[in-house]
């Protein structure tokens, strides 16, 4: 009998597995890894019971971004579940009106069969400058989003604009809870995690990643991993 404890890991929009390749080599010694899909759905509710469904009894949990949008629908739906929480680069704050509006502009390019269109102009703020200029970095982005077509970034940008406020929420939260970002996260930037941090309380623990953007566990794979090892242990 598998009595090895499960961790199911959310990608952010227009992102698949190879966003955690390095997490799922890294800690595959301590725990067997599930990597979920958020493409089929265009409600956070639906993307969270889809997750459920297929998930162990218990397991623990993470999730970049929307990914991280996703988990905290996870939360309000069976939080006995989760054993351990990561938040990667996220906000548990709803959209904001501006926000929205870029999303909506972005899906009509991505209706009129534009999406290497959205997906080029939103590569500088998902990555460091500094790491625009290695490929081994900055191409991942364009190479996951190239496995989504206009109906899944659609979903997913109709999912996120849709999503709750959850920082009323946070303080129910009692398992280990990982907060992690990258230290130049242009998205969603050092000050939203702390929030969370504040309003999960003893639970959370803050881990800032030095010279990384929004998409850390690519950025600085080594540094990202040894934290949710840390974590996982915990």
């Amino acid at each position: 009998m598998n009595t090895r404890p499960t961790l199911i890991l959310i990608p952010g929009l227009l992102c698949d597995a190879a966003l955690w390749a390095r997490q799922v080599v890294d800690l595959s010694d301590l725990v067997d890894v599930q990597i979920a899909d958020i493409s089929d759905a265009d409600s956070m509710a639906e993307l969270a019971a889809g997750i459920l469904d297929d998930a162990p009894d218990e397991f623990a949990l993470a999730g970049l971004s929307m990914g991280g949008y996703v988990a905290q629908e996870i939360m309000r739906q069976e939080p006995n579940r989760v054993t351990h929480l990561a938040f990667v680069d996220t906000n548990a704050r709803a959209d904001l009106p501006e926000q929205s509006e870029n999303r909506k502009r972005m899906m009509d390019i991505a209706q009129a069969g534009k999406l290497d269109g959205v997906v080029a102009e939103m590569l500088p703020n998902l990555i460091h400058p500094d790491h625009l200029k290695v490929p081994k970095i900055a191409d991942v982005f364009g190479q996951m989003a190239a496995n989504f077509d206009e109906e899944a970034f659609i979903n997913q940008q109709t999912a996120i604009m849709n999503r709750q406020d959850g920082r009323a929420e946070l303080a129910k939260i009692s398992c280990p809870t990982l907060v992690l970002c990258g230290e130049q996260d242009a998205l969603t930037p050092i000050k939203v995690h702390e929030e969370m941090v504040e309003g999960i309380g003893d639970n959370a623990t803050l881990v800032v990643v030095p010279h990384s953007g929004h998409l850390s566990p690519i950025e600085q794979p080594d540094a990202v991993s040894a934290a949710m090892r840390a974590w996982l242990q915990t």
